[in-house]
């Protein structure tokens, strides 16, 4: 039997902190400003940047959680609680499309004021605010779907205020009010063409399928051509957590021998080519250890 741990990985926990920092200092002055100039619409938007800080604090749990090391009563640690918030972060996103579309529709019957410089001032920091946070996951966005959901909350975020703004410049030019929810309404669209994706893929994994870009029939592929096996069966490829992949199979190799080169070369070639970084290898010389169908691909 042959195993293979890597645990490392990138720490966005300072990343987290600057952006929930920012964000919440952020939503301070815009209830501040809201309360003092009676505008409903600053409260409200307020509101809703409150429910982003809430969608970072998930993701950062979600992060913190997964470096917790494994125990005899969680051998893989909590490494799936990423799983679970970039999933939950995703359904926070559709329930924000929807709220947005819903006022977007009813402000098409009856439009709304924006509420003048104040509220185009305050979007457009919310515009910098939301950027800014966006940019401390972009790198982290491409290898780990948890900081997706991080990055796509925010990126959302400053769409919306990019909206507001571009909405409010439009009224004060033209008088055109549609001009509002027709941009509520593309924003929308723009932000659930993104989230689908992140709401599929979370789920797959909560499901323990394989992950985006694993492709099983070429693992199966590379490990039939290793030297003297003959037959692979019972593959298993699942995530651990957002950025973890794992590995079981049973490989026959009749000829017995130092199978330690093999195994070596067999873990170099998951982790190289497919990123596959946990795995567990069973040599056996013959069928004997085969599964049930239900159990092996």
């Amino acid at each position: 039997m042959a195993h293979s741990h890597d645990h490392g990985g990138d720490d966005y926990g300072r990343a987290f902190a600057i952006g929930v920092a920012l964000n919440v200092a952020y939503v301070l002055v815009e209830a501040g400003y809201g309360l003092a100039s009676g505008s409903l619409a600053l409260l409200s938007d307020a509101g809703h940047n409150l429910s982003d800080v809430f969608g970072l604090l998930l993701a950062w749990g979600g992060h913190a959680l997964a470096k917790i090391p494994p125990s005899s009563r969680r051998t893989y640690g909590w490494r799936g609680a990423s799983v679970l918030a970039a999933l939950l972060n995703a359904l926070l996103l559709l329930a924000a499309i929807g709220a947005i579309c819903w006022e977007a529709v009813r402000r098409f019957s009856e439009p709304a004021a924006l509420g003048g410089t104040t509220i185009v001032v305050v979007a457009a920091v919310g515009v910098v605010i939301n950027t800014i946070t966006a940019l401390l996951f972009v790198a982290g966005r491409k290898h780990d779907l948890n900081l997706r959901g991080a990055f796509l909350h925010m990126a959302a975020d400053a769409a919306v205020s990019v909206g507001v703004v571009l909405a409010g410049l439009g009224i004060y030019a033209t008088g055109w009010h549609w001009i509002d929810p027709t941009t509520s309404l593309v924003i929308a669209a723009v932000i659930f063409w993104s989230t689908w994706g992140l709401l599929k893929e979370s789920a797959n994994l909560a499901i323990q399928g394989a992950p985006e870009g694993i492709d099983i029939d070429e693992v199966r592929r590379f490990l039939n051509e290793l030297d003297g096996v003959t037959a692979v069966h019972d593959l298993h490829v699942w995530a651990m957590s957002t950025r973890e992949a794992a590995l079981t199979v049973h490989l026959v190799k009749p000829q017995v021998e130092n199978d330690d080169p093999l195994l070596e070369h067999a873990r170099r070639g998951l982790h190289e080519r497919f990123g596959i970084d946990h795995t567990t290898i069973q040599i056996e010389r013959g069928e004997a250890c085969r599964q049930s169908p239900d159990d092996t691909i």
